[in-house]
């Protein structure tokens, strides 16, 4: 197989919005942050990265902004996920064109389709994309799973090369019937070590908005062998990802970051600012990380 797309900590940036578009600025300076502070690679257009209230010409050009800024120093991965497979086939190939080096595509949504049709849409974005394509398995929001069967059966397409995998505890059975033919990231941050336990090549982290240090320490830590210091990381790190989904992401952690003085704008509707309580919930448990490297970046 070829090498992993990135190891360590990849942080699913937050798309910065203004109340008229996207303040293109700001995503160009929040790329200088992480790859400053020693994130591995850079998720644009993901969930984080509200890419489902994005037109199309928006989201390209949220990805070749991001291409632009990264400019080669660590691999971009766009989100091109969509329920309709000729609009994913679309913004791959678009995504493409504005040079990510990988596509994330998570499963089809809210149409709930069967295990074939599953299979079907895969293969045919996989078919019209000449890029690595990272499959995106979050049940929790799509109420569609990715099974070790379906796997088995994408293995045969070679760009079809990892999974971002959020339904954790099936990832034995994949990996005993597709053997070590995909890498893994965790969608979880705070199962991040248990899934390199198991053999992932690292994170896809929110997180990692917040600390992306701490992130790509705690992971490379695990892979050099420190398992200790990565697991001791691990736990330290659990009251922050609590805070991170104290309400559906993105809210808290676009809230942490303007908290923090980043002023990355709000969410787009159907998401909204967050409660009073679980804002105060946020701030208090930002107060007890250091976030140093945030004020001498941001000011």
């Amino acid at each position: 197989m070829a090498r992993p797309i990135f190891e360590g900590s990849g942080v699913a940036v937050v798309t910065p919005f203004t109340s008229t578009g996207v303040d293109y600025a700001k995503l160009e300076k929040l790329v200088e942050f992480h790859i400053k502070n020693k994130s591995d690679a850079i998720i644009i257009c993901g969930s984080t990265g509200e890419a489902s209230t994005m037109p199309d010409d928006e989201h390209l050009a949220v990805i070749k902004c991001c291409v632009d800024a990264v400019a080669g120093r660590v691999p971009v991965i766009a989100g091109t996920g969509s329920n309709d497979t000729n609009h994913g086939i679309h913004l791959t190939q678009g995504a493409i064109k504005a040079g990510a080096d990988a596509v994330l595509v998570v499963t089809p949504y809210y149409n709930k389709c069967s295990p074939e049709g599953l299979y079907r849409h895969y293969k045919a974005i996989s078919d019209n994309a000449e890029a690595p394509i990272v499959l995106y398995n979050v049940p929790s929001r799509t109420n569609v799973n990715i099974s070790a069967d379906v796997l088995y059966r994408l293995a045969d397409f070679e760009n079809i090369v990892a999974i971002k995998e959020c339904n954790l505890g099936q990832v034995p059975e994949i990996l005993s019937k597709c053997g070590d033919r995909f890498d893994f990231y965790s969608g979880e941050d705070g199962l991040a070590v248990p899934l390199a336990s198991l053999g992932g090549k690292g994170v896809i982290s929110v997180v990692g908005n917040i600390l992306p240090e701490h992130m790509s320490t705690m992971m490379h830590a695990y892979l050099d062998g420190d398992t200790k210091k990565a697991r001791q990381m691990q736990i330290d790190i659990i009251p922050m990802v609590k805070a991170m989904f104290c309400e559906v992401n993105p809210i808290p952690v676009k809230e942490a970051m303007n908290i923090l003085g980043m002023e990355v704008g709000p969410c787009r509707l159907p998401l909204c600012e967050m409660s009073s309580k679980n804002h105060d919930f946020v701030a208090d448990v930002l107060s007890k990380y250091d976030t140093s490297a945030i004020k001498a970046f941001f000011g």
